[in-house]
This record gives C-alpha cells, sequence and structure tokens, in this order.
C-alpha cells in the first residue's frame, strides 16, 4: 500500500520562496517510490519578493500559496486544511522561504518563530510520531518543532549552526550526499543546497533523505 506524503512550500525561488530543485527533486523521487503526495504552503503574502536575475528586492508583493502553486502544477493546498492523521510522513523543502515565510529565521534567527499554521503542522506530526523530513535551511526550525535536544543538520555553516545550538538544537555537521537521523524523534535532514554546488548533488542527499523517510514510515507495521 502506497504511502501518503506531505509536503510544504514556501513560494517559488530560492531567494524568497521554495527552492526549486529541492522541491522538484523531492517530488520526483516521492513519486519514483510510490508515494502519494499533497502539497500544501500557507495563505499568506511572502515576507518580500526578489529578482532572481539581479538579486534586489522587487516592489511588489506576491502570496506564498500562490506562487508555490506554480512548483505544485495547482494540486496545492491551504496547509490548514492539512490533517496529519490523513498521511504518513512530512518533507519540507529548503530556500529561503523556509527562514522568511515559513518563519523569520532570515530577520531573527535564534530569537525566530515559525509561521503558526506551518507549526501547528508539524509539531502535529512530531506529536504523533511519524516521520519528517528537512532539507536545506528547513533543519533550523527543527528545534521550535520538536524541543530541546533534537538532532539535526544544515551542512557546516559555523553561524547558522550555532544559532540553531543555542535555539536548542544539536547540529551535526554532514556532507550535502549524506543523512543526518534523530532516531528517537524519526527526523531526518540533509544539508541540499546549503553545501551543494550542483543539481546531482542536491539529488544524491534528497534521494536518500526520502528513501529514509519512507523506510521509517514501514517501522511499526507487522
Amino acid at each position: 500500500m502506497s504511502k501518503k506524503v506531505a509536503v510544504i512550500l514556501s513560494g517559488c525561488g530560492v531567494y524568497d520562496g521554495a527552492e526549486l530543485h529541492e522541491s522538484v527533486i523531492t517530488l520526483l523521487r516521492l513519486d519514483q517510490r510510490g508515494a502519494q503526495v499533497q502539497c500544501f504552503a500557507p495563505d499568506i503574502a511572502q515576507l518580500h519578493v526578489i529578482n532572481h536575475l539581479t538579486g534586489e528586492e522587487m516592489p511588489e508583493s506576491r502570496n506564498v500559496l500562490v506562487e508555490s502553486a506554480r512548483i505544485a502544477r495547482g494540486n496545492i493546498k491551504d496547509i490548514r486544511e492539512a490533517n496529519v492523521d490523513e498521511f504518513d510522513a512530512l518533507i519540507v523543502p529548503g530556500g529561503f522561504g523556509s527562514a522568511k515565510n515559513l518563519s523569520n529565521f532570515a530577520t531573527e534567527g535564534a530569537g525566530c518563530s515559525v509561521q503558526p499554521d506551518v507549526l501547528a503542522l508539524t509539531e502535529a506530526f512530531a506529536e504523533a510520531g511519524k516521520p519528517v523530513g528537512l532539507m536545506c535551511i528547513s533543519p533550523a526550525l527543527a528545534a521550535k518543532i520538536y524541543g530541546p535536544g533534537v538532532t539535526c543538520t544544515i551542512g557546516n555553516d559555523a553561524d547558522t549552526a550555532k544559532a540553531m545550538n543555542k535555539m536548542g538544537a544539536t547540529h551535526t555537521d554532514c556532507a550535502v550526499c549524506d543523512i543526518v537521523e534523530d532516531k528517537a524523534r524519526k527526523l531526518v535532514s540533509t544539508p541540499a543546497y546549503m553545501l551543494a554546488q550542483s543539481i546531482s548533488e542536491v539529488a544524491s542527499g534528497i534521494n536518500k533523505l526520502v528513501d529514509r523517510v519512507l523506510e521509517l514510515t514501514h517501522e511499526n507495521e507487522a
């Protein structure tokens, strides 16, 4: 029986939303493994809009759910419609949207908070003991979701790791092609574009993460 996986997107574009390569590789691997996927995103305004050609901020406003729908080809729902009981696992791709839209980690660092609807869903998965995969900068939110002592990785960026440790996480350095697993919490993380120099490198870690998250959904089966 195929597993059902929820994927949280944070917009569309590495600098102000979900990282496209990470998101597409995640969705591709889940499909290759026969999982049923439903994408979600918060129905809120982005922190800001970045011109991905110049890197400069643009004088306009965009909606996180509407922008995320670009990646999901329209098959996406407001995160407030998500019910943890309907899914076996959760995965959150990276991109600055995770630190700007799903949370305010980009501006507040260790003093950050997670967007309420995102926090409610991720905490529900944590409390249910269901597997969760976080990649790129998304593991920076792990301590807010799981509480102190959670083990995860964003690669080896010292400043980000320091902020995560200050929040109560236990950061573990990790190569781009590998994963870090908090076995007690069924949390899997991988650095992705926090370290990757190519899309192939990104895929090497994400494929491992997706495979492990799906393996963990079978742990309690007879």
